[in-house]
């Protein structure tokens, strides 16, 4: 059984990892991971020798299959939790991610399978993240970024790419959710930014930052 810590990074190289499918360094990860260089390369030899990842000083780390599988399924607990929070428990969708941050750490099969069943075993969490099934498959959303929106279509609210608390004010702030249906009334040549009707017929501005970070479907 992988300690909490080594949890925690198996995870961080997973969506590291993802973004590219270059091999993780270890300064990403001691970014990431608000840690020192040196701990670092001493967890990633940890994790090779638990063949975990495939490290390279020089390039640094990969996951093997039985990394990525591990990834998948403590991924798959945190979006659960979620999921769970939001759904029966009444948390707003900035609020729950350090709650499943604690909540993925705890080792019951049973447990998640429980939860899994209780929520009627959802393809994506509050943030509209794909959650693994437990084989560890995800579901292609093949929503699209708001930037590639085009003036006078309508769509819907899918995804975010940023989940920070900071983000999801915003988006309360301003009064969009997931699932909300807008329309492109029109997009600034000059920066990119966007005037976009609500459902409740209101009107805001959306920079093109902010756009970047929101997923939609037609």
């Amino acid at each position: 059984m992988l300690t909490l810590t080594e949890e925690n990074y198996v995870k961080a190289i997973y969506h590291l990892q993802a973004e590219d499918g270059n091999a993780v360094s270890t300064k990403s990860i001691s970014e990431s991971q608000s840690v020192n260089a040196a701990s670092v390369t001493d967890m990633f030899k940890r994790l090779s020798e638990q063949k975990l990842v495939a490290y390279e000083k020089s390039r640094g780390v990969k996951l093997t299959d039985k990394g990525r599988k591990i990834a998948l399924k403590i991924i798959r607990k945190h979006r659960l939790w979620e999921t769970f929070l939001v759904e029966k428990l009444k948390f707003t969708w900035d609020e729950v991610h350090d709650v499943a941050e604690q909540l993925e750490h705890v080792h019951s099969d049973l447990l998640i399978e429980k939860l899994d069943e209780l929520l009627n075993y959802p393809k994506f969490d509050p943030h509209g993240d794909p959650i693994p099934d437990a084989d560890g498959k995800l579901t292609d959303s093949k929503a699209i970024s708001l930037t590639e929106a085009k003036s006078g279509e309508s769509y819907k609210i899918f995804t975010v790419n940023d989940d920070s608390p900071a983000f999801l004010k915003y988006l309360n702030k301003v009064g969009l959710t997931l699932g909300d249906a807008i329309k492109i009334k029109d997009v600034e040549e000059f920066d990119g930014s966007m005037i976009v009707l609500l459902p409740d017929k209101r009107e805001i501005i959306l920079s093109k930052q902010a756009a970047l970070q929101l997923y939609v479907k037609p």
